[in-house]
């Protein structure tokens, strides 16, 4: 079972589970609790209803302390693992797991954009948001899959199965700033088989002017107006 107390212990291994490291997880839990306070307080009881005896009462469950809560929406987040698996990695069952997910998912979004570091989505919002922001003049486009499950539909499948990761995935294109790597942008969710350039082009971000954009080849034809736009050169084979 992962526990909190156990695991910050373990720098390492934390990372590796939830992307961040205990000193920033400890950052996020403030927020977190707020969130899910705001949600979910106190004095009622989840359904919403006022409570006829006292918070805490009855049997300590696998999620009772709200390190324990965000520890789970934290690793549920960094691999997408089946409820099965998430139910016995906190020995809770697949129902529960289930019921967390739904319930945990929302307050760990709503705690991200109280600390604003949620990424933008609007294409048309980017550019005022990056305006000011000195990190955003080096930036980096880059694309992004992940695993998904099978389509039961073959034409679902063959839009979904992407031949370089030999997997079905979905695809998001991602700005990052090169020295902090914020990620700064989101784009929509697109089947994994959708070109990279070809997602940037049906995202139409607005950049702001002061930003230099690397890109890699998977970009080549994307010329976005940045101050200045960074694409590496593929090297000649030695024909030889």
């Amino acid at each position: 079972m992962l526990i909190y107390e156990e695991l910050k212990e373990q720098p390492r291994r934390f990372l590796s589970l939830t992307s961040l490291t205990p000193e920033e997880f400890e950052d996020l839990l403030a927020a977190f609790e707020r969130a899910y306070l705001k949600k979910y307080p106190g004095s009622k009881t989840m359904t919403g209803k006022k409570r006829k005896r006292k918070a805490g009462a009855g049997r300590k469950g696998s999620l009772d302390s709200m390190e324990q809560k965000l520890l789970f929406a934290l690793v549920y987040q960094k691999g997408y693992p089946l409820q099965s698996i998430m139910g016995e990695l906190f020995r809770i069952s697949q129902g529960r797991a289930n019921e967390w997910i739904h319930r945990l998912l929302p307050i760990l979004k709503q705690a991200l954009d109280d600390l604003g570091v949620l990424p933008e989505r609007n294409p048309k919002k980017f550019k005022a948001k990056e305006k000011n922001l000195k990190d955003a003049m080096a930036s980096i486009i880059d694309g992004t899959e992940r695993r998904r499950q099978r389509p039961k539909q073959a034409e679902k499948q063959a839009l979904h199965y992407s031949g370089k990761k030999k997997m079905h995935s979905d695809k998001n294109v991602i700005i990052a700033t090169a020295q902090r790597k914020r990620v700064s942008y989101l784009s929509q969710t697109y089947p994994g088989k959708t070109h990279d350039k070809k997602v940037a082009d049906a995202e139409k971000i607005s950049y702001p002017e002061h930003i230099a954009l690397h890109k890699d080849t998977g970009f080549q034809g994307y010329e976005p107006k940045v101050r200045k736009l960074y694409q590496p050169k593929k090297s000649l084979a030695n024909t030889n």
